[in-house]
């Protein structure tokens, strides 16, 4: 039994590379420069919300959105991949547009943050949209 798990743990070491060929990146959030959303919604409906953004390089490519729900306010920021390669370019004025689907699930209205970077004292910048639920015509 001990010469068995001998073989199988050489056998698990010899498998295993010291050479590590993974894709190595990390995440950034990036500001947002515009948004397309609507002026109102019905409570019930789906709304496409298109969130415009400067990707800083060819090295960035988008992952997800960053999305925090707290009441009736909403803050949001595109989140990117940033893959760790010798020949990634720097872009200038490469607007990105991603999109999410917003569900109205509550009456009143609907504060949308969308971060828009740092100001020079390191506070967080906002583009801030109330959109207000109505009545289904």
């Amino acid at each position: 039994m001990k010469k068995l798990l001998v073989i199988c743990l050489t056998l698990i070491l010899a498998s295993c590379s010291v050479d590590d060929d993974s894709v190595n990146y990390s995440f950034e959030i990036l500001p947002v420069e515009s948004v397309d959303i609507p002026t109102e919604f019905v409570i019930g409906e789906t709304y496409p919300i298109t969130i415009s953004y400067l990707k800083p390089s060819s090295c960035h490519s988008f992952r997800e959105f960053y999305y925090l729900k707290n009441n009736n306010e909403r803050t949001v920021a595109p989140i990117n991949y940033v893959f760790e390669e010798d020949n990634c370019e720097t872009l200038e004025n490469e607007l990105v547009e991603n999109t999410f689907n917003f569900i109205v699930t509550g009456n009143g209205s609907y504060i949308f943050r969308f971060w828009q970077g740092e100001d020079a004292d390191g506070e967080d910048q906002y583009l801030i949209i109330e959109v207000p639920v109505v009545e289904e015509e």
